[in-house]
């Protein structure tokens, strides 16, 4: 389902509550401008939320970063890509969800303009399939490393269909922690979030 209101529009997913947002971009010979975030525009397409701070990183082709979430102080988020392109991946996780377990995957680029809202009490990821991509993120939490959790990105339960390409897997780039992290069936008999709202 669609939804343009103001200067966004969403379009909803397979899992509820995690959308693809498309800004209005005003374009000219000399470039062009748009509004990337503005909070009675969200809230007009069903995005509520006070989202406290922003993040940006940058990582190379072949970089996969996630599968992350807090266990406290569970976070939205809405993502996007502002130079090079990404697969950009959530994965629901809330409790009692009629789609636990299911991911929902959107290529970000500094083309295509999009922005992933990801609801609070998803795992989430990305994987950089340009040269250099850098990735800025709006969150509505703090962040709190002693409440870091994971999921494992190539669990076969949950079957992300990552589009490599050219990335050969062996090439992968991922950190140690990002390595270990447990699967779906370690993680679904656990209290995983608490005061998840």
């Amino acid at each position: 389902m669609q939804k343009i209101m103001g200067k966004f529009k969403r379009t909803d997913t397979s899992i509820d509550g995690v959308c693809i947002i498309e800004p209005t971009v005003f374009g000219d010979e000399r470039g062009y401008f748009m509004e990337t975030y503005e909070k009675s525009d969200f809230e007009e397409i069903g995005i509520k939320g006070d989202f406290i701070q922003d993040n940006q990183s940058k990582s190379k082709k072949g970089v996969l970063r996630g599968l992350h979430f807090q266990k406290e102080h569970s976070q939205a988020k809405i993502v996007r890509c502002i130079r090079g392109e990404v697969f950009d991946v959530a994965v629901d996780l809330r409790p009692g969800s009629k789609t636990y377990g299911k991911w929902e995957g959107v290529i970000l680029s500094e083309e295509n303009k999009k922005m992933f809202y990801i609801p609070r009490g998803f795992a989430h990821g990305f994987l950089v399939l340009s040269e250099t991509a850098e990735f800025c993120y709006k969150v509505d939490n703090i962040y709190d490393h002693s409440s870091e959790g994971g999921l494992q990105w190539n669990d076969p339960d949950v079957a992300i269909d990552w589009p490599f390409g050219d990335i050969k897997k062996e090439e992968l780039l991922t950190s140690e922690k990002d390595g270990k992290w447990p699967t779906l069936k370690e993680l679904k008999n656990t209290d995983l979030f608490k005061n998840l709202e």
